[in-house]
C-alpha cells in the first residue's frame, strides 16, 4: 500500500473512486457483455476517461493555474452524469430483464394498493406545480452543500462532501444495474398521457421535458419506455438528496433548513409524480445508509495514506 501511495499520491480520494469505479464497470462489461455490440467501444472510452482522470489530477497538483485547480475541483459533477448515461449503454448492452413487476408486487404487498395510484385522489394542478419544482432542486440540493463548504474555504469538508456524493450515487449505479426498473409512469400509467392526467401551472411542462431529456427519452415521447433510463431501483433522488441533508447538518450549514424543506417536498414527489415506486425510497434509504457508513471509513483510510487526515 505505500506503494499505492507513493505512485499515485497525487490522487484525492474522489479522484480514485472515479478512476477505480470506471474500472469496475469496464470488467462488468467484458465479464458480462464481453464480445456484444458497443462493448469494446465502451471499454476503451473508459480506459481514455481513466487516463484523463489521472493526467488532470496530477496536473491540478503540479499547476499554479487557479483554472485548472478550478476545473478539478468541480470535474466530478460532470463524470456523476456520464458515468449515468454511460450506465443505461451498459444496461442495454447486458440486456438484463426490468424488475418492475416485483416491485409492483412488493408495494402492493405492503399498501394493499399502488401507491402512485392512491396519490392520485389528491392531484391538483398547483401541488403538481411545487412538487415538479421540489422534483427538480434535486441538482441543486447537492451543489448547494457543496458551494457552501468551498465559499468556508473548509478544503476538508468539501473534499469529503465530494467524495461521500459521488460515492453515493456510484452505489446507485450499481443498483440500476442491478435491478433495472423504468417505474410507474411507464408501467401503472400511460407515459403519454402524464401532463393530461397530472398537470402543473407553468413549469411543470418544461422541467418534465428537460428531465426526461437527461434520461434519454425523446421529446415526442415515441418508443419512451424502451428508451429510458433504467433508474427507479434505488431511488438515487431520495437516496442523494438524504445524503445531502445528512452532510447539510452534521457541517451546520446555513442552508439546512430550506434544504430539508425541498428534499421533503422532493421525496414527497418522487412517487407523487410517479418516477418511482415505495420500495425504491426505500432501497434509496438504505443506499443511504450504506453510504454515510462507509464512505467516511474509506474517505480516512485514503487520507491516512496520504499524511492528510
Amino acid at each position: 500500500m505505500s506503494r499505492l501511495s507513493q505512485r499515485f499520491g497525487f490522487l484525492r480520494a474522489v479522484d480514485l473512486l472515479i478512476v477505480l469505479f470506471t474500472i469496475l464497470l469496464s470488467i462488468i462489461v467484458l465479464v458480462f457483455g464481453g464480445g456484444r455490440e458497443g462493448s469494446t467501444t465502451i471499454v476503451f472510452v473508459n480506459l481514455m476517461a481513466c487516463c484523463s482522470f489521472l493526467a488532470l489530477a496530477y496536473a491540478a497538483m503540479k499547476t499554479e493555474s487557479r483554472i485548472l485547480r478550478a476545473i478539478h475541483d468541480w470535474y466530478p459533477v460532470i463524470v456523476i452524469f456520464l458515468v449515468f448515461k454511460e450506465v443505461h449503454e451498459i444496461i442495454h448492452l447486458l440486456g438484463s430483464q426490468d424488475w418492475d413487476t416485483l416491485f409492483i408486487t412488493i408495494d402492493r404487498v405492503i399498501f394493499r394498493t399502488d401507491p402512485t395510484v392512491w396519490f392520485g385522489r389528491f392531484a391538483t394542478p398547483i401541488v403538481t406545480e411545487i412538487l415538479q419544482i421540489a422534483y427538480a432542486s434535486y441538482y441543486f440540493i447537492m451543489l448547494a452543500v457543496g458551494v457552501e463548504l468551498f465559499m468556508r474555504n473548509d478544503r476538508h469538508g468539501f473534499a469529503f462532501v465530494l467524495f461521500t456524493i459521488v460515492y453515493g450515487f456510484f452505489l446507485s449505479y450499481l443498483g440500476y444495474i442491478a435491478f433495472p426498473g423504468v417505474g410507474p409512469r411507464f408501467t401503472l400509467h400511460s407515459f403519454n398521457s402524464l401532463s393530461a392526467e397530472l398537470p402543473g401551472i407553468v413549469l411543470t411542462d418544461p422541467i418534465r421535458y428537460a428531465l426526461n431529456a437527461g434520461e434519454s427519452i425523446p421529446s415526442d415521447g415515441v418508443n419512451a419506455y424502451l428508451l429510458a433510463q433504467r433508474d427507479a431501483f434505488p431511488s438515487g433522488h431520495t437516496q442523494m438528496t438524504l445524503i445531502s441533508l445528512y452532510l447539510a447538518f452534521h457541517y451546520h450549514l446555513k442552508s439546512k433548513w430550506i434544504l430539508t424543506l425541498f428534499g421533503t417536498l422532493l421525496i414527497i414527489g418522487t412517487v407523487y409524480l410517479r418516477y418511482h415506486y415505495v420500495i425504491d425510497l426505500l432501497g434509496g434509504a438504505l443506499f443511504m445508509v450504506l453510504t454515510v457508513w462507509s464512505g467516511p471509513k474509506l474517505f480516512e483510510w485514503w487520507e491516512r495514506r496520504e499524511g492528510k487526515a
